[in-house]
């Protein structure tokens, strides 16, 4: 089985606001954290171009754009999906994110999937030296304040529109 992380959160709004707000506006609510940081010189400002097909981008300051992952799927306002690497990840390797957007009364249920963090080595820098569990756990903190932050952009009525 792939280690992975899978947090969860309820946001009062549609699934297309949602999605929407998580895809359109990441620059907004995404908070970096220097300890999983893309790069060296991170942060930057994270954007999805386009969508199936197109990249989840990290524009440093000095203009010069990083490639997170490739979006894998864009199945609006219900599931995205997207390669998830580090400068420092041989060629081809990555994790994966999947991301859902499920109804719930008049809420949404995000989910975020973060899984294939077995291919990297437990050696590896991304991993900073973290046994296993306490890295995934640290990950998972960290992508459960990332959920938080979107559901705050969303209840503060910012993002795109409904």
């Amino acid at each position: 089985m792939t280690s992975r992380v899978v947090v969860a959160l309820r946001v009062k709004a549609s699934p297309q606001r949602t999605f929407d707000v998580f895809v359109r506006d990441i620059g907004l609510w995404w908070k970096p954290n220097p300890t999983f940081a893309f790069t060296p010189r991170s942060p930057g400002l994270l954007s999805f171009e386009g969508e199936e097909g197109g990249r989840l981008i990290e524009t440093l300051p000095s203009g010069k754009v990083f490639e997170v992952g490739k979006i894998r799927a864009w199945e609006a306002p219900h599931r995205l999906v997207f390669g998830w690497r580090q400068a420092t990840f041989a060629l081809g390797q990555d994790t994966e994110v999947t991301v859902t957007f499920e109804a719930v009364e008049d809420e949404t249920r995000v989910t975020v999937e973060h899984r294939g963090w077995d291919t990297v080595p437990a050696e590896h820098v991304a991993k900073h030296g973290f046994p296993e569990t306490l890295f995934l756990q640290r990950h998972g903190e960290w992508w459960r304040a990332l959920l938080a932050s979107l559901k705050s952009g969303i209840d503060a009525g910012e993002g795109a529109p409904q």
